[in-house]
């Protein structure tokens, strides 16, 4: 009986250990990693899913256009999304107007940092942006197969 409990209790801290890795990997930054720039930078939220074949980002950027965000990938692991945030004119105001009354956040400066795990294939990465929602799409290298040799019996 002991066996198998020893056998239940290692399959379960593997199991743990195997998500905190991934957890890791995908653990924002913290403020002392980031450059003074990106400093004063809102952290939106963000949710991570992990399918078979690929990681999906989805970030809530409301109020951002697209020419104003960014995803890049820096040292060959880790992905950064950032926007300048600037406050565009509503169409059909004119110079010289005024606002009376502001109770729309303006867009903020964002910036988001992922280390991406080393199954990702960084040479396939996506993204688009719609109703104020970054979804960035990260295709997942394929996992090795098992190479067998057959050795001739003489």
């Amino acid at each position: 009986m002991a066996a198998v409990e020893d056998l239940t209790f290692t399959n379960l801290t593997n199991l743990l250990n195997q998500g905190d890795a991934l957890l890791k990997a995908f653990t924002p930054f913290t403020k002392e990693n980031m450059s003074s720039e990106d400093r004063g930078a809102l952290s939106p939220p963000v949710d991570i899913v992990s399918t078979p074949k690929e990681y999906i980002f989805y970030v809530d950027i409301p109020g951002h256009s697209k020419s104003d965000i960014q995803v890049q990938l820096e040292d060959d692991n880790i992905l950064v999304i950032r926007s300048s945030g600037k406050r565009k004119r509503e169409e059909g105001e004119q110079e010289g107007c005024k606002y009376l009354k502001l109770e729309r956040r303006s867009p903020q400066k964002i910036m988001r940092r992922f280390r991406l795990p080393e199954d990702a294939n960084v040479a396939a990465i996506s993204a688009k942006c719609e109703d104020g929602v970054l979804t960035v799409t990260v295709d997942k290298i394929p996992p090795a197969k098992p190479k067998t040799i057959e050795v001739a019996i003489h």
